[in-house]
């Protein structure tokens, strides 16, 4: 993962935006405790000789921004169809691990959560220097689909409620996920995201079989969260399918479009430098 993010990230233009520790309008912002892996010329010595303990100085400008990536990693996340390059989980952390590293690369901080996952995943706490990247990429690959995002009400407040409560004026939120089988309004729920000066960026990640329902005859569909059976011929159920995602898909950009957020479809069978760029220029 770490060779194809970098890759990903050389195919991007990283200059989003300006970094947050150069050029003019820097104010100080206060200090917070060293994590290994920040830059060092940003330690205050002074406080050093009169606390004994190292402390990193923090700036601030209009475009101090701190990336939030959120990864959905419920059990439809897991899916992979027989002409999609990997399961839409696997994307996702691809394109994330991407983001995470041209926010490295342009001094921002970056923090990760996750929506569900197998064996409750360990994100990654909000954090600069190119040590939050190793980070971030060892959360990424260790994490496995799991979990009913329908008969657990809580998935989303666990994913979302530190960012909602504590992202600053600025912060980038980009959610990763295929916006199936979450709560009942959860679009809402996610939209809020984009209150208090944040950025929010939401890409619905779908596979190439639940965009063009490509089978033929009777099939017997098994939902992997809920555990919903159905049975039908595929070329009648066609059309009322892909009228149903449509409006689920309507609904979403409807919902976060109004509330001042971002909206990305991707599939996985697209381009991940074309998608990460698209996700660049929405946060602009």
């Amino acid at each position: 993962m770490r060779l194809r993010a970098r890759l990903v990230a050389e195919g991007v233009y990283a200059g989003s935006h300006r970094s947050a520790r150069r050029g003019a309008g820097v104010e100080f912002g206060g200090h917070r405790a060293y994590t290994p892996g920040d830059d060092l010329r940003w330690l205050d010595r002074r406080s050093l000789l009169l606390h004994d303990r190292l402390l990193v100085r923090q700036f601030e400008t209009e475009t101090d921004r701190a990336l939030r990536l959120v990864v959905d990693a419920t059990a439809s996340m897991g899916y992979r169809g027989a002409g999609a390059p990997g399961a839409k989980l696997a994307w996702s952390a691809l394109v994330a691990a991407a983001l995470a590293r041209l926010a490295v690369g342009n001094g921002d901080p970056v923090g990760l959560t996750y929506i569900g996952g197998g064996s409750e995943p360990r994100g990654v706490a909000v954090a600069g220097g190119r040590e939050v990247f190793e980070r971030v990429l060892g959360s990424l690959e260790a994490v496995t689909a799991g979990g009913d995002a329908r008969a657990d009400v809580a998935v989303l407040e666990r994913g979302l409620g530190a960012i909602a409560r504590s992202a600053r004026r600025g912060s980038i939120v980009v959610v990763l996920s295929d916006l199936l089988d979450l709560p009942e309004g959860a679009e809402e729920r996610v939209a809020a995201l984009a209150s208090r000066g944040r950025i929010l960026v939401v890409v619905q990640v779908l596979d190439p079989d639940e965009v063009d329902l490509p089978f033929g005859g009777t099939v017997r569909l098994r939902a992997l969260e809920g555990g919903v059976v159905v049975e039908t011929d595929a070329e009648t159920a066609r059309a009322s399918y892909l009228g149903r995602l449509a409006s689920l898909t309507a609904s979403w950009e409807g919902v976060l479009t109004t509330r001042g957020a971002r909206f990305v479809r991707a599939v996985t069978r697209d381009d991940p430098v074309q998608i990460v760029r698209e996700i660049v220029r929405a946060a602009r």
